[in-house]
């Protein structure tokens, strides 16, 4: 096979090191970008190879590849190969051989690489390259590889259950890069626990890189952030998406919890809300807040309140809250009720986390409709409270109860501490009404994230 290629003569092997970059990265599309090959003769193949292999050096992951001169280039680890080793090939192992120092610029993965995982890839590459370094593989070292990760753009965001065996200390900084060029990235981060500081900001590292920066996008809607100084939950997209769902058209939304403008954006870009009070106290996530707003057009529709909500002076505005806080939004309950407009009212989207158990009051298997939805996909569990106290659909049918009675349970609770809040606040009687629960993931064992949307209006004055 022919390959477009950049050739380097053996004594300026070490000169392209700053040129290549990394080796064996992927660019934009997963495209592979320029990997260092050992470039010779036909006859000399075997023998370099043989080498090759016996110093942990051959790359098996790209093609041996036929040059336009009819020479062979085998692909090696590494940034570059080092001149000891172009000396021993072309005076030890094969002398008279022509030896030189190439890139592939469009090299082709091997049929193993091709059918290894990602998972897979990673621990093949990372225990060739430990093993190069004189330390033995073990079972150990194995079991504390990464199995799974998030990827923002070229950032590769490990959990903090992975290299944590006291042998990977040694291997720092140069372990990230291999890490990198196993996944086909350019900037490695470790994820910590999120720091209980109020503005829940992560234990991120960046271990490889110069900066945590990236894109995301969820729904048409474009994200940019800083890894290392703002939240950002995958498993949050079925509620945002259903968020983006809501008939919001008209209204003026407060969303008391913001960050980076997870809810804010999908209320906006495609939920059609008039205006969005957006607060939030991390000044790292309202920076990222105010470029997002910026990029997906809707600046112009936002106010941004930077601090605590709980001194927000905003009241009697809002026809819908977001409260989207967990382990609970519990704190920001009364200024919910202070924003809500006192002659219409409104609705509050509470998320919570609540807590069940198996066996503790649950319904027999196939009891509800719940459990023929994939969890955690969007589910219908609308609920309409009548005078008589029975769940009911909009269509009058009785619902069976909540796959989970926790839900319900914490619902109503929660329903009747807001109607006491909300006749505090605004010194009048307000009926209440809980419209849906919605399940958004599991946050631990035993642990659901739900969001509650429960319908807020003021009763109609008597005499």
């Amino acid at each position: 096979m022919l390959s477009r290629v950049s050739g380097v003569s053996g004594s300026l092997a070490e000169g392209i090191r700053e040129d290549v970059g990394g080796s064996n990265m992927e660019r934009e599309g997963g495209k592979p970008a320029a990997v260092v090959a050992v470039v010779t003769e036909p006859r000399f193949t075997q023998r370099y190879r043989e080498y090759l292999e016996k110093q942990k050096l051959l790359d098996r992951r790209h093609r041996v590849e036929k040059m336009p001169d009819g020479t062979v280039a085998l692909p090696v680890l590494g940034k570059t190969l080092p001149e000891q080793h172009l000396h021993e090939l072309r005076d030890c192992v094969a002398p008279g051989s022509t030896c030189r120092v190439t890139q592939l610029l469009d090299p082709v993965r091997s049929k193993k690489a091709q059918g290894c995982s990602p998972a897979q890839r990673l621990c093949l590459e990372v225990s060739r390259w430990v093993e190069g370094r004189g330390v033995t593989w073990s079972a150990e070292l194995e079991t504390d590889l990464p199995r799974s990760w998030q990827r923002h753009g070229d950032l590769l965001l490990l959990s903090e259950d992975c290299f944590q065996a006291k042998q990977w200390k040694h291997l720092e900084p140069e372990l990230w890069e291999t890490v990198a060029s196993a996944l086909g990235v350019h900037r490695v981060a470790k994820r910590g626990r999120v720091s209980p500081d109020g503005a829940r900001t992560p234990a991120v590292t960046l271990l490889l890189g110069d900066q945590g920066w990236v894109e995301h996008v969820d729904n048409g809607i474009q994200y940019k952030f800083d890894v290392t100084r703002c939240m950002f939950s995958f498993g949050n997209i079925s509620e945002k998406l259903r968020v983006a769902s809501l008939p919001c058209a008209g209204e003026v939304l407060v969303d008391l919890y913001a960050g980076i403008g997870y809810f804010t954006l999908p209320f906006l870009v495609h939920a059609g809300a008039a205006f969005v009070h957006a607060c939030e106290w991390n000044p790292h996530a309202v920076a990222a807040l105010r470029k997002n707003l910026d990029i997906n057009g809707v600046a112009d529709r936002c106010q941004i309140h930077f601090g605590d909500n709980r001194k927000l002076k905003l009241s009697n505005i809002a026809d819908r809250v977001n409260l989207g806080l967990i382990p609970s939004s519990e704190e920001g309950w009364p200024i919910a009720c202070q924003v809500l407009r006192r002659d219409a009212g409104g609705i509050l989207h509470i998320h919570q986390n609540v807590e069940s158990y198996p066996g503790k009051n649950r319904q027999p298997p196939g009891s509800s409709e719940m459990e023929k939805e994939h969890w955690p996909y969007p589910q219908q569990m609308i609920t309409n409270h009548c005078t008589n106290g029975t769940p009911r659909d909009s269509r009058g049918k009785r619902l069976s109860a909540a796959t989970k009675p926790e839900w319900q349970r914490w619902a109503e609770s929660a329903e009747t501490r807001l109607a006491t809040l909300l006749q505090q606040v605004h010194g009048t009687p307000w009926k209440t009404q809980i419209l849906h629960i919605q399940p958004v993931k599991s946050y631990a064992p035993h642990v659901d994230h739900i969001v509650l949307d429960l319908e807020c209006r003021p009763c109609p004055l008597v005499g």
